[in-house]
């Protein structure tokens, strides 16, 4: 009997589907975050091994596993798992694409629109009995979205499903940079291909989307807050890293750029204390862009997917490496 170690619970229905195929599934003794010691421990005699991005699979980790044969990611992004020691040690990887896109789609454009609507700080004012007597100057004007011209940072699947949202949904301009050119998005959305700077420059609103790298750390700094439109606002449902925090709070506090809409944190669950401080356009979020009950099933069952197929003896559905 093969045995299966998962970092955390899984949907019985998945679960079942595991042992309904002869695997033994293994858990942590405790609840909660998974300790490195309940890890290195649950990977020894396993030979697949179902994990979160929040879990630091590297090399240690991946040697322990002995007999393992596929890591599958509850994730789209695998920067939490070394891909090469993977490699080397002859252990697929594999991953959740697509079924999350819509999802964080959907909460990215939330975060636009509470943000330039400004619904949280009208959310707390009415809870707190400030109810803003009705003016045309009253407090908490927001800005319009519709015919704003939004810009994509990383048009892949995901950037490509809110430009999808900006165009149809609210008559959007649709600018975006990418490493490639989007044929696909240029004839559905007329989405134009501009440089980096350009897309700063002419953005009413800026999405990011793109991975978690070298070349992408602090990609937005003070720098790109600057070469913004003072009315700008900022999304980011992509990586905490992709921003620097402190840059931003700084841009923020002295009106350089408007508001920002954030879902993820350079170093979450810590959030830079200057931005906990700011109300005024900016929306805070706990990393909920795939966090809906029909699409965490979804992930979960695609992972279960390609542990049965490595497992099968066949080859991985989406595989990493």
């Amino acid at each position: 009997m093969t045995t299966v170690f998962s970092t955390t619970s899984l949907y019985e229905d998945q679960a079942d589907r595991l042992r309904a195929a002869g695997h033994r599934l293994s858990l942590p003794e405790s609840v909660g975050p998974i300790g490195r010691e309940d890890l290195l421990r649950g990977v020894s005699d396993a030979e697949a091994l179902v994990c979160l991005l929040t879990d630091r699979i590297d090399e240690e980790a991946l040697s322990a596993g002995r007999s393992l044969k596929v890591v599958a990611n509850v994730a789209v992004g695998y920067e939490n798992i070394d891909i090469e020691a993977a490699r080397e040690l002859g252990i697929l990887v594999t991953n959740t694409p697509d079924v999350l896109t819509e999802a964080t789609a959907d909460l990215t454009f939330a975060l636009l629109l509470a943000a330039a609507r400004r619904i949280t700080e009208a959310d707390q004012a009415v809870r707190e009995g400030r109810f803003p007597v009705w003016s045309l100057d009253q407090p908490l004007l927001g800005m319009d979205v519709r015919g704003k011209t939004l810009g994509v940072v990383g048009m892949g699947r995901i950037g490509a499903a809110v430009a999808r949202r900006g165009r149809l949904g609210f008559g959007m301009r649709i600018l975006y940079h990418n490493r490639t050119r989007n044929e696909a998005a240029k004839c559905e959305l007329d989405a134009e291909y501009v440089s980096f700077d350009r897309l700063l420059a002419d953005s009413d609103f800026i999405s990011v989307h793109v991975p978690k790298t070298a070349e992408t750390h602090h990609l937005f700094d003070a720098d790109a807050f600057a070469r913004m439109k003072s009315t700008a606002i900022l999304i980011n449902a992509a990586r905490g890293s992709v921003v620097d925090e402190a840059a931003l709070a700084d841009a923020l506090e002295a009106s350089v750029i408007a508001g920002a809409g954030l879902d993820v944190y350079e170093d979450e669950p810590t959030v830079h204390p200057k931005l906990l401080g700011l109300t005024e356009r900016v929306v805070l979020a706990p990393h909920l862009g795939s966090a809906t009950r029909e699409t965490r099933h979804r992930m979960v069952e695609l992972a279960v997917d390609n542990v049965l197929a490595v497992l099968g003896g066949r080859a991985p559905i989406t595989p990493v490496n």
